[in-house]
């Protein structure tokens, strides 16, 4: 953590913020603007990958952490991540909102030396890394990072919850790994209001464009993850599947599928929780988990 501001009043400050303006504020317009993006940049939490103390794993722990085949496409997701959206980033004219989406795209950065240190800490080996080139279309590209962590930040918080629940993650590297579990958490908060006033923002004749753009990147991504799924990227080569995938499989035996996405729902509201009520929550993915609900028995 930060060497010269107190770790539990940094994280409280990131869980934690209301906006200094007062009451109603209009959906797309400046003001709802500089409210999300004063909310990013004001909840930074300052932590430093370099010193974090990476707690001993006695041996059946370490086993369990050390075969998850997660770890190659969890670091590699985050370098695309932090590519993609400091691409994006470069084109915004708005001087706040870009400073924002910087510090969203350095908070990718660092989230991929998090486990870097943490591959290392536990001796996991990684395939070599992929190049990881700036984006042809930064826009889309930001979109596709941006619904994707809505997707999998949704799932992983409930799969880390249970995982902490049942004790297949020891609660000394569940704590020291939380950090990067809220900064997604904002992260999405974030991207859930950029969508709405970056959409209203939009004069007539381009929301067609937007919406257009928006369907190409769901049809995408659910594309990938049902190649996910069946263990198979686009080319048609093996590929580990995400953590959520992996991790849920580990729990299977100990959680049920509907305990599991009302512990994603709850654990969901409560990450939001602390945060101003005026800005956006994400709302399709938890949607379509409610709606799931319905057809899964008690």
């Amino acid at each position: 953590m930060s060497e010269t501001i107190n770790p539990l009043e940094a994280d409280h400050a990131m869980r934690n913020w209301t906006y200094r303006s007062t009451g109603k504020i209009p959906i797309g317009s400046d003001l709802h603007k500089r409210m999300f993006c004063e909310m990013l940049l004001t909840t930074h939490n300052p932590y430093k990958p370099a010193v974090i103390d990476w707690p001993k794993l006695e041996p059946a722990a370490l086993k369990r952490v050390t075969s998850l085949p997660i770890w190659d496409i969890a670091v590699q997701t985050e370098g695309r991540a932090s590519i993609r959206v400091a691409t994006y980033a470069g084109i915004v004219e708005d001087a706040q909102l870009r400073e924002a989406i910087r510090m969203n795209g350095g908070e990718e950065a660092r989230h991929k030396l998090v486990l870097s240190k943490l591959v290392e800490a536990y001796g996991i080996e990684l395939a070599p890394e992929p190049p990881y080139p700036a984006p042809a279309d930064p826009l889309r590209a930001w979109m596709l990072t941006g619904y994707s962590e809505c997707i999998d930040s949704f799932f992983a918080f409930g799969l880390f919850e249970a995982a902490r629940q049942s004790g297949y993650f020891p609660e000394a590297l569940v704590e020291t790994f939380e950090p990067v579990i809220q900064e997604e958490a904002r992260h999405i908060l974030f991207f859930a209001n950029w969508v709405a006033w970056y959409r209203r923002s939009l004069p007539w004749y381009r929301k067609p464009w937007f919406l257009a753009k928006t369907a190409s990147v769901w049809f995408s991504l659910i594309r990938d993850r049902i190649s996910l799924a069946r263990g198979f990227d686009k080319s048609g080569a093996a590929q580990d599947a995400n953590f959520p995938a992996n991790v849920g499989d580990s729990l299977s035996g100990s959680v049920s599928a509907r305990a599991l996405i009302e512990m994603c729902l709850v654990e969901n509201d409560r990450r939001m929780g602390g945060y101003d009520a005026r800005l956006l929550r994400p709302t399709t993915v938890p949607r379509l988990a409610r709606f799931a609900l319905r057809f899964i028995k008690k």
